[in-house]
Parts: C-alpha cells; sequence; structure tokens
C-alpha cells in the first residue's frame, strides 16, 4: 500500500524529464500529431510533450498491442482510440488508432477537498461498492451505453488483455454499485501504482452515479492511493471537489505517487 494518502502539497512536484534531445527525436503526422510507437519509450514520449511544447491533447499511434498500451497507462496517458474510415474502395474499410492522451488541463481529486452534498449524504446507506467484481460486465456497459466511438474493439480487447495477463505493474480495475441486489451503476479504470485513472462509468438510476462516485473516493484513500484521476474536467468532478491541473504538475504528481505501493488492496467496502 503507497501509505498514507498524500496531499495536494505533498504530492505537488516537478517531473524529471530525461534529455529529449539526446534520447528521442518526436516524429509528427502530416496533421501535426506526434506519432507513438512500440518500441518507443513511453515515459520519454511524455518527457518530449513537455519540453517541446506540444500543444495537442493527443498522440497517435497504430498499435493496439497490450505491452505497448500498459507502457502508455503507466506513463501517465489516458489511452483512447478512434477509427478512421476508409475510402469506400474494395479493401479499404477503414483502420483503427491508438490515441494516448495527456490532457492539456487534467481533473484531480485529492481526498481531503472530497466534497458530499447533503443530497448526496443521505442516498450513501442505500447502497454497496464492491471493487473489481464485475469487471467484464462494466466494461461492456459502458460500452453498451457511451457506443464503442473511443472504446474501440481492439482498445477493449488490449485492455481484456493487459487485465488478463498483467503488464507492466498496470492494473485495468472496476467499481460497482449495488441496491437491492442489483447493479445500478459503475466505472472502471486503470490503477498504476498509488493511481487510479478513471476511463468511463454508467448509472441506471438517478444520483447513482454520484453516490458510486463519492464510495469509490473513499475506498481509494482507504486503501492508500494517492489521488483519484479524473481525466477530463466536467462540472460534477468539480462538484465533488476535483481541480484542475496542467500537464506537467500532473505527470509530476503522478510519477511521484508511483514510489512505495507494494499490495493489493481490499475488494470491498
Amino acid at each position: 500500500m503507497a501509505g498514507r494518502p498524500a496531499s495536494r502539497r505533498e504530492t505537488k512536484g516537478e517531473p524529471q524529464p530525461h534529455d529529449v534531445s539526446a534520447r528521442m527525436i518526436p516524429r509528427y503526422s502530416d496533421a501535426g500529431f506526434m506519432i507513438v510507437l512500440p518500441g518507443d519509450d513511453p515515459r520519454e514520449t511524455v518527457d518530449a510533450i513537455l519540453e517541446t511544447g506540444y500543444g495537442e491533447e493527443f498522440c497517435v499511434s497504430p498499435s493496439f498491442d497490450p505491452d505497448f498500451v500498459a507502457g502508455l497507462m503507466e506513463a501517465g496517458f489516458l489511452v483512447m482510440s478512434a477509427m478512421f474510415a476508409g475510402s469506400g474502395k474494395a479493401g479499404d474499410g477503414g483502420f483503427y488508432v491508438a490515441l494516448p492522451k495527456l490532457h492539456l488541463v487534467r481533473s484531480v481529486l485529492f481526498f481531503d477537498d472530497l466534497h458530499v452534498k447533503k443530497s448526496t449524504r443521505r442516498l450513501l446507506g442505500r447502497y454497496e461498492l464492491y471493487h473489481d467484481r464485475d469487471f467484464d460486465f462494466i466494461l461492456n456497459r459502458c460500452v453498451e451505453v457511451h457506443g464503442d466511438g473511443w472504446l474501440t474493439p481492439p482498445l477493449v480487447a488490449a485492455i481484456a488483455e493487459i487485465r488478463r495477463r498483467g503488464f507492466r505493474g498496470v492494473r485495468p480495475t472496476s467499481f460497482s454499485l449495488y441496491r437491492d441486489g442489483r447493479p445500478v451503476a459503475g466505472e472502471f479504470g486503470v490503477s498504476v501504482g498509488g493511481v487510479y485513472t478513471s476511463y468511463s462509468g454508467y448509472y441506471d438510476e438517478t444520483g447513482a452515479g454520484t453516490v458510486q462516485l463519492v464510495l469509490a473516493t473513499r475506498w481509494l484513500r482507504d486503501n492508500g492511493f494517492a489521488f483519484f484521476d479524473l481525466g477530463m474536467p466536467l462540472d460534477y468532478k468539480s462538484d465533488l471537489g476535483a481541480v484542475e491541473v496542467g500537464p506537467r504538475e500532473f505527470v509530476g504528481i503522478f510519477r511521484s505517487a508511483q514510489n512505495g505501493f507494494v499490495r493489493q488492496p481490499d475488494r470491498t467496502l
């Protein structure tokens, strides 16, 4: 376990980049996006983004190799994907690309900042939260609810393979919220050391999504995580107390949080 949860002051720090000029020469697509390939060091790619002033949130990659995708996650990328349509000619049906994302603004919830509205507090006792109990169901439910626009088949397959085989200490995991014995909300994400990054979620009844986030935040706090990485800023995340950080600060606290995480936490709250 990563010890007691760190405050924002304790986790805040500057990343220590490699010598980008000596170790990596960035490549760019015709549209100006940084290209990342298997064999690249994802950490060096992050350093290149920070040191070169790259102004985009996304990089692009043709590879969904699970070890490669896990390396991107380990470096702090939130890995998304997309399908590009083909020309319509025979044999050209389009292709998928991975989109490693390092947000220009990232939503981070430090546990001391968690704010729970009275209306939500009244609901907490009605539900039970389970960690890592229904991963496949939740992943499939998120695709069912939100579509496969970015949760494309090759990315879903890579996430499932990372979970099945384990790569680089990266663990796709889930939280599920139950009421009266049935699942009513959930989310999946990725744990890397002392950080859990939320990828996608769903809810089937009003208020359940917020309850799930509150209980998941408490679970992460109680099980030694450093902070809750919520990805793209949205109002409901700010309402919970999340703050917005830039890429350099995020990389600094993400890397700091990787030290000292030594055991898998308990499964239920």
